[in-house]
């Protein structure tokens, strides 16, 4: 095991409920639908071997991560705060067409209300927090449960294509010496159980 390099498996939650009704999610705490349930129950089958789980502490990533930590046997999960989701600010809670009513236009024309966490704070945090990962746990495999605006904002770090991120799929991260570096696009589940892919839900 090489200590200077660790693979990060990065990866979206499972359907939450406000996933299931079309909700903007940001950094409210919906937990798991029992389709999400059901997709990390499928997606622990194809993770492979990894040392660690870690998780963004909110509802729909920590039930995916624990799910999936219970079915392989690596545990407990150890969560950092700042793997969570960008805040969206009042448009959390609204559907895309309650936030087309109350906000005309805005959407179209990239105007974000009050309270919205832009991509360069997302940013930041989420790729210090890759660092600490890998400066704690140097070496081997770590599974990554996070969220679609966050794995969004590591790939237009690492300048890796961007794309809609599905629930249960992600990026592979390789952390080392010199920074973060992309790794190939990643899915956890069969075409028929894929749901999602709208980040800023997510």
């Amino acid at each position: 095991m090489d200590a200077n390099k660790t693979e990060l498996l990065l990866v979206r939650h499972g359907q939450s409920t406000w996933n299931e009704q079309g909700r903007w999610q940001g950094q409210a705490d919906p937990p798991l639908s029992e389709f999400g349930e059901q997709q990390a129950a499928v997606a622990a089958t194809k993770v492979g071997q990894v040392d660690l789980v870690m998780s963004s502490p909110q509802l729909r990533a920590f039930g995916t991560a624990s799910i999936i930590s219970e079915s392989i046997g690596i545990g407990p999960v150890v969560t950092h705060d700042d793997l969570r989701e960008r805040s969206v600010g009042p448009w959390s809670g609204l559907t895309h067409q309650e936030i087309h009513d109350q906000y005309p236009g805005w959407i179209d024309s990239d105007r974000r209300p009050d309270g919205w966490e832009y991509d360069i704070a997302v940013e930041a945090r989420v790729v210090k927090a890759l660092g600490e990962i890998h400066a704690q746990y140097g070496g081997g495999t770590v599974l990554v449960v996070a969220h679609g605006g966050v794995i969004i904002n590591v790939e237009k770090y690492l300048g890796a294509s961007e794309a809609r991120v599905p629930n249960l799929h992600g990026r592979v991260v390789v952390a080392n010496g010199s920074g973060l570096v992309a790794g190939e696009r990643l899915s956890l589940l069969p075409d028929e159980m894929r749901t999602g892919g709208r980040s800023n839900r997510a």
